[in-house]
C-alpha cells in the first residue's frame, strides 16, 4: 500500500511545509530566506534544487505560495476532493512539473520534478505530485486536519486503517483526556 504512495518523503515534505505556519498560534517558520533555507536542507527533495542558485526574497515568496497551496489541499480534500485535485492539478501546470521513470538498485520508480530553476517549482513538483499520488492510491480521505481543538496541524494517514484524526498522539491524547474530564464532570 505504501509502495503506492511512491515518496513518503515527498509526502513527509508536504505536511512538513504546510505545518511551517500554525494559524491557531499566530507562528510562521518561513518568515526569512535563512528560514527557508533550513527548510529545504532539511528536506531533500526539494533541497536538491536549492544547491543550483542562492536563495533570494523572491523564493521565499513563492514558496509561501506553495505553501499555501499545499496547506489548501490538505484542508480540502476530505471536504472537497475534486476542489483539491483541481488546486493540485493547476499547482503542477504552474510548476512545469515533468513525471520522470527511474531506475537505481533493480527498483523503478516515477519522480515528477521541475524543468525549472526555481525551488518553489521543484517543491510543487514533489509535494503535489505525493499528494496526488495518496488521493488516488489510498483516497482524498487522508489528507486532513488535527481534530484537535486548539490544534490546525495537518496530516496525511498512510495507515492501514486509515482512521487516523489527530496530527501526533500528543494531540490525541490531550483530546482523550479532556473528553473524560468532561465525562466526569457531567457525571
Amino acid at each position: 500500500m505504501l509502495d503506492a504512495c511512491n515518496n513518503t518523503l515527498a509526502v513527509q515534505t508536504a505536511v512538513d511545509l504546510a505545518n511551517t505556519l500554525k494559524p491557531i498560534k499566530g507562528e510562521d517558520e518561513l518568515k526569512t530566506v535563512k528560514q527557508l533555507g533550513n527548510f529545504l536542507d532539511g528536506h531533500s527533495p526539494a533541497g536538491t534544487a536549492r544547491s543550483r542558485r542562492r536563495l533570494t526574497s523572491a523564493d521565499l515568496a513563492e514558496v509561501r505560495e506553495v505553501r499555501e497551496m499545499v496547506r489548501s489541499v490538505l484542508e480540502r480534500a476530505g471536504t472537497d476532493p475534486v476542489g483539491a485535485a483541481a488546486m493540485i492539478n493547476d499547482g503542477l501546470r504552474r510548476g512545469r512539473a515533468t513525471p520522470a521513470l527511474r531506475h537505481e538498485h533493480d527498483r523503478w520508480w516515477t519522480e515528477v520534478t521541475s524543468d525549472t530553476d526555481r525551488c518553489s517549482a521543484h517543491l510543487a513538483a514533489a509535494t503535489l505530485s505525493a499528494l496526488a499520488s495518496v488521493i488516488a492510491t489510498l483516497g482524498p480521505d487522508r489528507l486532513g486536519v488535527c481534530a484537535g481543538p486548539t490544534c490546525r496541524a495537518t496530516f496525511v494517514d498512510l495507515s492501514r486503517n486509515g482512521s487516523k484524526q489527530y496530527c501526533t498522539r500528543a494531540c490525541a491524547h490531550r483530546a482523550s483526556v479532556a473528553a473524560y474530564r468532561s465525562r466526569r464532570t457531567s457525571s
